[in-house]
């Protein structure tokens, strides 16, 4: 088994495109292989945390802040591996995994509204400032995580169906925040 992510079968170059390359070679072996792609994962929103609950807003790369975008809790994930590898299977097959439901960053900004108890609105970040953001964040390269968002915010990062036939996880965005902020108390 293996755990890879959502984008990692994208056409088009992005972050997430060496993941497709280690998953296809993974599949000529003589031996079973469950390739697990997983969502984006809201733990992400850790990042968040802090602006939050110190200022009232995140600031997103997932634009328009209306789009819902796959994402999964880091423990859905753990749940779905230890399912997994109890079961018996030969060949390869390919494992989608996100929420029931999909997530935008104003239901983001909500659940941290809800589970902060204040007011917290989520706020696009300009494409244009993207790069100099990054850079100045420590990546030496940003093109290709930019590729990467703007894969989720133009929808070609996404599953075949559009999730239509991937496994759901029980944890909602709700649920991963109230954990996030818990945690940090």
């Amino acid at each position: 088994m293996a755990l890879f992510t959502i984008g990692a079968d994208a056409e088009r170059q992005n972050l997430l495109s060496q993941l497709g390359l280690l998953e296809r070679a993974l599949a000529t072996l003589a031996m079973p292989v469950t390739s697990l792609r997983a969502a984006w994962f809201m733990d992400n929103a850790a990042f968040d945390l802090a602006s939050a609950r110190d200022h009232g807003v995140i600031r997103s790369y997932l634009q328009p802040l209306d789009h819902a975008v796959p994402m999964i809790a880091t423990a859905d994930v753990g749940n779905a591996v230890a399912d997994l590898l109890q079961q018996n299977w030969n060949g390869v097959r390919v494992v989608e995994l996100e929420a029931a439901e999909r997530v935008s960053p104003r239901a983001t900004a909500a659940a941290f509204s809800k589970a902060l108890g204040k007011p917290v609105k989520a706020e696009a970040v300009p494409r244009e400032q993207w790069e100099a953001i990054f850079r100045e964040q420590g990546m030496r390269n940003p093109l290709p995580g930019m590729q990467m968002i703007d894969g989720f915010n133009e929808g070609w990062i996404d599953f075949a169906d559009k999730g239509a036939n991937a496994r759901k996880g029980a944890i909602s965005i709700e649920t991963a925040i109230a954990a996030l902020v818990n945690a940090a108390r």
